[in-house]
């Protein structure tokens, strides 16, 4: 019998009752509801926040038959039955405040219905105060609230900022109850991609537990390796066989490209869950995740931040990164960790700093598609197709055909004014997008004893070192990479060094002439 996988679906009951393939993490669900009150998630989207949430809500409803040959159910003694008030801001999308505010009624009048409260207040804070109220009262137990994505609506606005004040109010308003109502709450769980200070419920809630980097709930959203290798080895068996590969070959290829993601400083490797699946399911590897992200929002804060693509790697972060919101970060990194685009890579326990980098070959290549439209150069498909062409003369240690390309490329963008091609920077950028589109291993500003090399990229045979002017000569580009004698650092590489000195013109926007000397 094929292999049911869960895809699109994020509802604990259906895929249980639908025999679709389950990582049992409920063992994490009956910690969290008994260990904790009030918890707050922080999780890139498409990453089973949503499914933890339904789980939740199966719990406290008092499901025990959808936890049988489950975790939980070895732990679960009593099974009582909460009311539970699920509240998921995933389907809104909010274009003006009336959006948002037919949504919150839409979702406080079924639950009116359903407790019988025929003439609710007029106010979104007092409704949910009184929805809360008449729960208990109608049950005699305290309440369960589960919020999923609550930052939703102030992500789809990010950016325009009368909007994004008037739907921070709103959402404030309509959270404002939940941190007095503590003695009619058994549980709350609040799901989201980034931390807003602003907003009431994390200034004023002061019991807010945030396990986003609690090592021990690192891995209840995603998948670990040995979940992978336990729970899907028939998967993965069937995608070996479909392409021709060994098992080993298509785990390699499987955590290329979808693991590699870290939560906390205990390193537990996740991945990616909606990707994972997907690949299982169709037996093919795509990036199927950032397909369903949001590069226009990226886009939106990349140029807020005038953010610089080739400083994602290997940087270098601290506790206070993680703790800073979209609306008081100094930097885009808190919302590149937070939003799943780069993840921890390294933890240094004194002084305490995390290594930070992109997590895997997926979000690596699909990032760097985004950035070709922020650098201005061009749409992501032609650029594609570029870096393939470049790789193929690259694999072939043809540099002249490499910056053929690319100049013959550059040709076709079109100006955009808003690009910031007049500078140095922006090339070095440009060079670092293409190549990392290429999966091929590529530095900027290496450092030497004499200086800094704008490009380093690797070919199996080279090393080369590449030199970027604007507005002066491939000549004066190669005069600073002997006057530095930058190759004196790859001397025990054991490969050869190419020395390549390219020009840019600020009134061609493109490649004048470029030089290539072997060291």
């Amino acid at each position: 019998m094929e292999k049911l996988y869960p895809i699109g679906i994020d509802t604990f009951s259906e895929i249980i009752d639908g025999g679709y393939v389950y990582i049992d993490k409920t063992d994490l669900v009956y910690d969290l509801a008994n260990r904790f009150k009030n918890v707050f998630l922080s999780r890139p989207r498409r990453f089973g926040k949503s499914l933890l949430t339904s789980t939740f809500e199966a719990y406290f409803s008092g499901r025990e038959d959808l936890f049988r040959g489950l975790k939980l159910h070895n732990k679960e003694t009593q099974w009582k039955k909460y009311p539970v008030l699920h509240f998921s801001f995933n389907g809104v999308m909010v274009e003006t405040v009336r959006d948002l505010q037919d949504y919150i009624n839409d979702m406080l009048a079924d639950y009116e219905k359903q407790y019988g409260i025929a003439s609710p207040a007029r106010t979104s804070n007092l409704r949910l105060k009184h929805l809360i109220k008449a729960a208990v009262e109608h049950t005699g137990m305290p309440a369960v609230v589960l919020i999923d994505e609550y930052d939703k609506p102030m992500l789809d606005v990010v950016g325009n900022k009368s909007l994004t004040e008037s739907v921070r109010k709103k959402m404030q308003n309509f959270y404002s109850p939940l941190k007095n109502c503590g003695k009619d709450l058994r549980f709350l769980f609040l799901t989201g991609v980034t931390q807003f200070s602003q907003v009431s419920i994390f200034s004023q809630l002061n019991n807010l537990e945030i396990i986003s980097m609690n090592s021990d709930y690192a891995a209840v959203c995603g998948i670990t390796e040995e979940e992978l290798k336990n729970n899907l080895n028939e998967g993965i068996q069937e995608m070996a066989v479909a392409k021709g590969w060994s098992k080993e070959e298509c785990l390699k290829k499987l955590k290329e490209e979808y693991d590699g993601y870290h939560f906390s400083p205990g390193l537990p490797d996740i991945y990616n869950p909606f990707s994972l699946m997907q690949a299982l399911k169709n037996r093919k590897i795509k990036a199927y995740w950032f397909t369903h992200s949001t590069p226009t929002f990226l886009l939106t804060q990349m140029r807020r931040f005038n953010a610089k693509p080739q400083t994602f790697s290997r940087q270098r972060s601290y506790p206070s990164t993680f703790e800073k919101s979209i609306d008081d970060a100094n930097s885009i990194t808190p919302l590149l960790y937070q939003s799943g685009y780069l993840t921890i890579k390294d933890y240094i326990e004194d002084p305490e700093t995390y290594i930070l980098d992109i997590p895997n070959k997926e979000v690596r290549v699909g990032l760097m598609e985004c950035m070709v439209s922020y650098l201005g150069a061009g749409d992501s498909v032609p650029a594609r197709d570029l870096a393939n062409d470049m790789y193929l003369a690259f694999k072939e240690d043809d540099f002249d055909k490499v910056m053929n390309h690319l100049k013959k490329y550059l040709s076709t963008v079109p100006y955009t004014s808003g690009a910031k091609k007049d500078c140095e920077g922006h090339y070095q950028s440009l060079l670092y997008v293409l190549f990392s589109l290429m999966s091929i291993n590529v530095q900027v500003e290496a450092r030497t004893p004499q200086g800094r090399i704008d490009v380093v990229v690797e070919s199996p045979k080279y090393i080369y070192l590449i030199e970027i002017k604007l507005d002066k000569s491939a000549d004066k580009a190669l005069e600073q990479i002997n006057l530095k004698d930058y190759p004196a650092r790859f001397a025990l590489t054991g490969k050869p060094v190419r020395k390549v000195g390219a020009n840019f013109s600020r009134k061609t926007r493109n490649i004048t002439d470029w030089k290539i000397e072997d060291n």
